[in-house]
């Protein structure tokens, strides 16, 4: 595995899940410490720091390491990192908080004991510079925005062991890889250059023209779906593994495209995020990731390129995985295939916008959809979840 990018400013993976023969112990341990709720969002980081996908961070942010992240998107140490890892809690709570005490993590939906922290620092960030800095905005209609507003006042900084991973890996057992397994099997492929396509949708045709267009310029296609929280309205990770999987099968030549998951729950902080992206996937092995339009973004708060243009920004040594830049793609009838605005002449009126937000509309009114907008194969499945919606 030694010709695959390296972790992110680390020689080796951080992952932070006890091994099993201390699991038990620690488990009935923190039975017996004060318990930390945390939100969607803080368990799914917790279970990314639990694998190592945040390598080479060893729990969730102090103050120091989260102003530079905000302000500078780089940790205390200098090493580059875009977005806040934290957890919070309210006041009356870190009132009776200890530095230096053991408290448990708990899943505020499930109430399982996901992990132990070790309470370094106590700390009252400001919620707006936060905001401002990594999304661009204190708009609260910005989900990822309003999500931070809501948090609690307090942040508790400090190492974490993590002894459960919650219901990801029994549920999504053949997705759930870890960034070592993914590692070994780009390895045992013979992989060394591979390029990370997240997705939150089922792919339609310009998500397979993204697809392909890297392909041809790596050994092979990382298809990297997110299990955590989504926006309402978007799809159920079962249903796009089913319909990844038959546009993998249909479309792709073999060996050159690779389905998994990770529990990531989206902040849809655009530029920044693309950057967090970039990092994780770094961790996982891929020396690449495919930015497209609009990476992360939500509504009309981020430009179509800003994903893209904001890696110009980097200083040398930031970051080793890079993206792969791709323009708009769509179905051009008179090309009478994809394109995109830097390979077609041609004008508007002959364009197929595609996107999956359109797609779930078509969908959702039971209108026809055409191969030309998305393949029947991944097309039949998606409408059998709608059909039995209804």
């Amino acid at each position: 595995m030694t010709n695959l990018v390296p972790p992110h400013g680390s020689e080796r993976l951080k992952p932070l899940l006890v091994q099993e023969d201390v699991r038990l112990q620690e488990i009935a341990r923190a039975e017996n410490l004060k318990k930390i709720p945390m939100t969607s969002r803080e368990v799914c980081d917790l279970l990314l720091l639990s694998m190592g996908a945040y390598t080479p961070l060893d729990g969730f942010m102090n103050e120091a390491d989260w102003r530079g992240v905000c302000e500078n998107m780089k940790l205390d140490d200098g090493l580059f990192w875009p977005i806040p890892v934290t957890v919070s809690a309210d006041q009356e709570l870190a009132d009776q908080i200890d530095i230096g005490e053991d408290m448990a993590l708990v899943d505020e939906d499930t109430q399982q004991i996901m992990g132990i922290l070790t309470v370094e620092e106590k700390y009252s960030p400001d919620l707006a510079l936060e905001c401002k800095n990594v999304f661009g905005t204190n708009d609260k209609s910005h989900p990822g925005v309003a999500k931070v507003m809501a948090q609690a006042p307090i942040n508790l900084g400090g190492a974490v062991k993590v002894i459960e991973e919650g219901r990801f890996p029994q549920e999504f057992s053949d997705l759930y890889i870890r960034p070592d397994q993914s590692r070994q099997m780009f390895s045992d492929m013979g992989w060394t250059r591979i390029a990370a396509f997240q997705t939150r949708n089922p792919m339609h045709r310009s998500h397979e023209h993204l697809v392909k267009i890297a392909i041809d310029v790596t050994d092979g296609v990382f298809i990297h779906q997110v299990l955590g929280k989504l926006k309402p309205g978007d799809i159920p990770a079962s249903v796009r593994v089913e319909a990844i999987n038959a546009m993998i099968e249909n479309y792709f030549a073999d060996h050159r495209a690779v389905q998994a998951g990770y529990p990531i729950e989206m902040r849809y902080a655009g530029p920044r995020e693309a950057l967090f992206h970039a990092i994780i996937r770094q961790n996982y092995g891929c020396s690449h990731l495919i930015v497209g339009r609009d990476h992360a973004g939500v509504g009309d708060f981020y430009g179509p390129f800003d994903a893209q243009d904001i890696f110009d920004t980097l200083w040398d040594g930031a970051l080793v995985t890079q993206p792969l830049k791709i323009d708009i793609t769509f179905y051009c009838e008179k090309c009478d295939g994809m394109a995109t605005a830097k390979t077609c002449p041609h004008d508007q009126e002959f364009r197929i916008n595609i996107s999956g937000t359109r797609q779930r509309e078509m969908l959702s009114n039971g209108e026809e959809i055409s191969p030309k907008f998305s393949r029947p194969e991944v097309v039949a499945v998606l409408r059998k979840f709608y059909e039995d919606l209804n």
